[in-house]
């Protein structure tokens, strides 16, 4: 299993939802601490703790669909090196789109497969996240498995003392 569907898998057992990501049973995140608007959850895994941020839209549109639960979550990579930011959606994604995520008038790439999308470029995840720190709001836009097009806002109030707290929980 790769890490970033590890990830996923263990979030949308903790979240409580079923992900088209699962590939197999992984161990269920706990909440670590809440910062603002940012929870920082940890899973134990092949006898190492894990621990990354997450935090749900605050705004769905349009207004008039079903948006399920949508989460934007920072995860350490296996490397220790950085971080993989990454969208989790309530619904599946058009195949072969991408979403798009605005901070600070920076505008960012996501690859979308299944429910979820990572940067398009991973080269781009450290700048990504630098916009996230710096921000106070994302804007992510994705297009549905349907053809709707969706906008999210996400809080980034609280982002960066919450990764503070996840890069100690190693």
């Amino acid at each position: 299993m790769s890490f970033k569907l590890a990830i996923l898998t263990a979030l949308a057992l903790g979240a409580g939802f079923a992900t088209t990501a699962i590939a197999q049973p992984s161990p269920s995140p706990s909440m670590v601490k809440k910062f603002e608007d940012w929870g920082v959850y940890s899973y134990r895994s092949n006898g190492s703790r894990t621990c990354y941020v997450l935090t749900m839209a605050q705004d769905a549109r349009p207004a008039s669909v079903q948006h399920g639960d949508n989460f934007f979550l920072v995860a350490p990579k296996p490397s220790g090196a950085g971080y993989f930011p990454q969208a989790i959606m309530g619904y599946d994604l058009k195949e072969g789109s991408q979403m798009r995520a605005t901070v600070n008038g920076q505008r960012f790439l996501l690859t979308a497969r299944g429910n979820g999308g990572w940067t398009a470029e991973e080269s781009r995840d450290a700048a990504l996240v630098a916009a996230l720190k710096s921000g106070s709001s994302m804007t992510l836009e994705a297009v549905s498995k349907r053809g709707t097009e969706t906008s999210y806002t996400f809080s980034l109030s609280g982002i960066s003392a919450a990764l503070t707290e996840a890069g100690r929980c190693r």
